[in-house]
């Protein structure tokens, strides 16, 4: 059996451990903790380590998600967290443009990490703030080669779209890597 580590990482608040838990087929490992600091009271709590959720996608490939915490505070995990990844993804808040300096940030820093295949992911788009892919593309400055995909992390299906496209992506550079 092959087993492909991808990461999930994004600003705070972003929805990575929702993206996690919709789409993983085991309890999701969580080390979520009260918010302590009232400029972040947006929700109740946040990942301080990380989230860890598991997908089969046949009976010989496995995905193991690691989600990481999106505080700058814990960014320490990050490079734990980014070791032996093949892929990962940024998710981004469409509804709160304040947050894509930092989500750019974020996937700079995963790229010096690993070059590894990368997409994007703009969440929340079900939100009547969302901005459009398209003016989300030129906040985030990313080219036309670089896959930004509409999510909504609490729908099954819209995560299932964004993990496959990063595995696809995994697997070409692999056959790249390694023809025949």
């Amino acid at each position: 059996m092959q087993t492909v580590k991808m990461v999930v990482t994004g600003p705070f608040n972003a929805g990575k451990t929702e993206f996690i838990r919709s789409v993983s087929e085991i309890e999701v490992v969580s080390t979520e903790r009260k918010i302590s600091l009232e400029s972040e009271r947006v929700k109740d709590q946040t990942t301080v380590a990380m989230d860890f959720g598991r997908i089969s996608i046949d009976e010989n490939l496995v995905l193991y998600l690691f989600g990481t915490p999106g505080q700058r505070r814990f960014d320490f995990m990050w490079e734990i967290l980014s070791e032996g990844m093949l892929g990962f993804i940024v998710m981004v808040d469409s509804s709160r443009p304040e947050t894509f300096r930092e989500a750019r940030n974020i996937l700079e820093t995963f790229r010096a990490y690993a070059p590894t295949p990368y997409v994007v992911a703009a969440n929340k788009q079900d939100d009547k703030e969302a901005w459009d892919i398209a003016d989300i593309r030129i906040a985030l400055r990313l080219s036309p080669q670089v896959k930004l995909l509409p999510c909504v992390a609490k729908d099954k299906e819209a995560v299932k779209k964004v993990l496959l496209e990063l595995l696809y992506s995994i697997l070409e550079e692999m056959e790249i890597a390694s023809p025949e």
